[in-house]
């Protein structure tokens, strides 16, 4: 695997890469970064592929956004510089999280662009954001907690970031992550910038909610995987959304996992994402 960096949409990009083949570019969420997704490449890898996990704006060593844009619309557009930096013109996109949701937005502003697409732990985010259930709203308090500048910041880092820890445990409750899986989040939010840059994708928020991208209907063949024991976002989220998927929609429900289902049981996860793509 080699670690290498790219210019894209007016940011240096880092990613990591590994493999030969049509494109897979693996996109991660909060609070991962793309080390999260190596045992994933590796596996896709060795079926064919050429894999590349970017670390998102943002996220080190990416640069920050020079403006503070951390929109979603600004996610998706990244997604598609991506592809043309790195020499193609078709990519399949894999995204958890974070990286699912910008995964939907580049597949809304360039359906050609996306061969197929598999979005972990999230769900359409029509779905998501203007149907969400009493349950679910308990679980996304969080989200109001990171409006809070410099509080949030604060809390996080507090004690080892024992907080951020506590939500991971939350998120995923059968993953017993080491310290070791925690080492590249530990030095990604040691430096506040850094932190405060991925506390910018929750706020902006706001004005995701405004553009009309975010709504819009997926036209690129898709498979949804998710947790069936998120505590991040729960699986009863996940139903009741074909609608929003012209292209063709499948949900897989992962058993015996939460939130991070890639980092838990990377090789099913693999073969999910791998049999669809096929």
């Amino acid at each position: 695997m080699t670690h290498n960096m790219v210019r894209a949409n007016g940011i240096d990009f880092a990613y990591l890469e590994v493999g030969e083949g049509p494109l897979v570019l693996c996109l991660h969420g909060f609070p991962d970064t793309a080390w999260a997704f190596a045992p994933v490449m590796n596996r896709m890898a060795a079926a064919g592929y050429r894999v590349v996990a970017p670390f998102m704006r943002g996220y080190p060593p990416s640069g920050l956004a020079p403006t503070g844009d951390y929109r979603v619309i600004t996610l998706g557009h990244d997604v598609l510089a991506l592809i043309d930096a790195l020499g193609a013109q078709r990519a399949f996109v894999v995204g958890h999280d974070w990286g699912a949701a910008a995964a939907y937005i580049a597949a809304v502003l360039a359906p050609q662009r996306i061969e197929r697409l598999v979005a972990a732990a999230v769900p359409h985010l029509r779905r998501f954001l203007l149907w969400p259930t009493l349950r679910q709203l308990k679980r996304s308090r969080y989200m109001s907690f990171f409006q809070l500048r410099g509080v949030a910041e604060h809390r996080i880092t507090a004690n080892d970031f024992k907080w951020l820890r506590a939500l991971i445990r939350e998120w995923s409750p059968a993953w017993n992550f080491s310290d070791e899986d925690f080492g590249p989040i530990r030095a990604a939010f040691s430096d506040p910038d850094r932190l405060s840059a991925a506390l910018g994708y929750y706020r902006a928020l706001p004005r995701d909610l405004t553009d009309p991208a975010t709504w819009r209907l997926l036209f690129t063949p898709t498979r949804i995987i998710c947790g069936a024991n998120d505590g991040c976002i729960g699986s009863e989220m996940f139903g009741a959304q074909e609608k929003n998927f012209v292209g063709g929609f499948e949900l897989v429900t992962m058993q015996g996992v939460g939130h991070f289902m890639h980092c838990e049981q990377p090789d099913r996860f693999a073969q999910l994402a791998l049999e669809f793509m096929r």
